[in-house]
């Protein structure tokens, strides 16, 4: 690479040989951050000041190193944080099953295990260049807000963007991952009687609960450990703007009224301070939950609902888009083949029928990101079903919520004198919590809506999971 400052690279693989080869092989080009799993591999990025450009992030990592579904869900939990990463699941799990799951949850590309070095340096530079692209092109299409579609949702989420933009009353933007609730909120500034005011985003998902407050509020120096200087929160820093707090389902309950405080009044304190200060932004609140299902379920707290949905804009689903799909396409297309100095691609007849009746569970995301790669791989061709159906992702089943040794009577199997409670219930569990986790393409939020606990709930069962085969294996 020839710029002046090396791109960040975050390793995520649970073999320290990995690990270590990888620092080797790439750190002449890259900073290379280093975790050995999920849970690691996030409290890291939530510590840094800005999280990495790209990562490879290996499948098969820790409590499950058999299974791909832990890599699933570190892809997801990436992307919340930091939309803009790129992400390349490097993986000894090549099949093409997973490859495909993995691309529909937002990463860039697959590449089996083991890679030749110059081949995986091929596909960083590429995510780089993808990304450079796409933050030249944020301000595409001013005229249309950015938003790309014909169909009438997206007629109609356009002109409810401007007949909410110049109100001052907090927004609530609904929507799938990967639709574009950014892009909503973006919208709303940039149409607002002040587009120049600061525009503050913030992924409530994606900071650590203990550390949200003082991300909001700010802190006073000396309010906990390691407070060794004041700090300006969220809400001083967007001013007379707007405060974009995305995966707002996830606010801690204790600072859902803390925010209430804010949005009827306007007041708010530091942490460890007395003296109240004044806020003037504006909130826009996004959620791929429904927010009212969270609050008959005691998750959100209901007078905070009702403040921040004054009004409310639901982002469709591309899948109900219809022939946006092919709008997208188009754009997407022109983009980055300009941008890679190639020409573009095209679909046969079969192809763009079977692209039109394709469900895009990522949604733009995920479309973007399958353009991108036609763009590199194939271009100036034109592709057929088949080769275009190698980039999708089918949808995963649900697995036989019972297992083969459960047709057995009860009766029968207590008679046998090996019955375990703890291990059948737990292996329920596994199941349904995998079932769930492939369904909501690992997204934690979508997952507990599906098996009708809360996202809390949810981490613990997974928790005691982790410590139950902990048990078994030291039996």
């Amino acid at each position: 690479m020839t710029t002046d400052v090396r791109p960040s690279l975050l390793i995520v693989d649970d073999d320290p040989l990995i690990r270590d080869s990888l620092h080797l092989t790439l750190s002449d080009e890259f900073d290379i951050l280093l975790a050995e799993d999920r849970p690691q591999a996030v409290r890291l990025i939530r510590d840094l000041d800005a999280p990495p450009q790209l990562a490879l992030v290996d499948l098969g990592l820790p409590p499950t190193p058999h299974r791909p579904q832990e890599g699933f869900r570190l892809i997801a939990e990436l992307l919340a944080h930091a939309p803009e990463i790129k992400i390349i699941t490097l993986s000894g799990q090549s099949d093409e099953g997973n490859a495909r799951h993995a691309r529909a949850l937002g990463a860039f590309e697959f590449v089996a295990k083991p890679s030749k070095p110059e081949a995986l340096r091929a596909e960083l530079r590429a995510a780089l260049i993808a990304q450079h692209g796409e933050r030249r092109n944020a301000a595409y299409n001013e005229q249309q807000l950015g938003i790309i579609g014909d169909s009438m949702p997206i007629r109609t989420m356009r002109d409810q963007i401007r007949l909410y933009a110049n109100t001052p009353y907090p927004v609530l933007i609904q929507g799938e991952s990967g639709s574009g609730k950014e892009l909503v909120a973006a919208a709303l500034q940039h149409l607002s009687r002040d587009p120049n005011a600061p525009f503050i985003a913030i992924n409530c998902a994606a900071i650590a609960p203990n550390l949200l407050e003082s991300t909001l509020f700010g802190h006073a120096k000396g309010a906990f450990t390691g407070a060794t200087t004041a700090q300006v929160g969220f809400f001083e820093k967007a001013a007379n703007g707007t405060l974009f707090l995305d995966e707002i389902g996830e606010l801690p309950q204790e600072l859902q009224a803390k925010l209430l405080r804010v949005l009827e009044n306007g007041e708010y304190q530091r942490v460890g301070e007395t003296a109240t200060r004044k806020s003037n932004a504006r909130i826009v609140a996004a959620t791929n939950l429904v927010l009212a299902q969270a609050v008959r379920s005691n998750a959100f707290r209901s007078d905070l609902f009702h403040r921040l949905s004054v009004f409310t804009i639901n982002v469709p689903s591309l899948r109900s888009l219809g022939e946006d799909k092919m709008l997208l396409l188009d754009h997407f297309r022109r983009i980055y083949s300009q941008q890679m100095q190639c020409p573009p691609f095209a679909l046969d007849e079969s192809a763009e029928n079977c692209w039109k009746r394709y469900s895009f569970p990522g949604n733009t995301r995920e479309l973007r990101n399958i353009v991108i790669r036609l763009t590199t791989k194939h271009p100036g061709a034109e592709l057929t079903a088949s080769q275009l159906e190698s980039e999708f992702d089918l949808h995963p089943e649900l697995p036989d919520s019972l297992n083969a040794s459960t047709e057995i009577s009860a009766h029968t199997r207590l008679q046998q004198g090996d019955f375990n409670l703890d291990d059948l219930l737990m292996g329920y569990t596994q199941t349904y919590i995998d079932a769930a986790m492939e369904l909501a393409h690992g997204n934690v939020s979508e997952a507990a809506k599906l098996l009708g606990i809360a996202r809390t709930t949810l981490y613990s069962r997974m928790d005691a999971l982790q410590k139950h085969r902990s048990q078994q294996r030291n039996q």
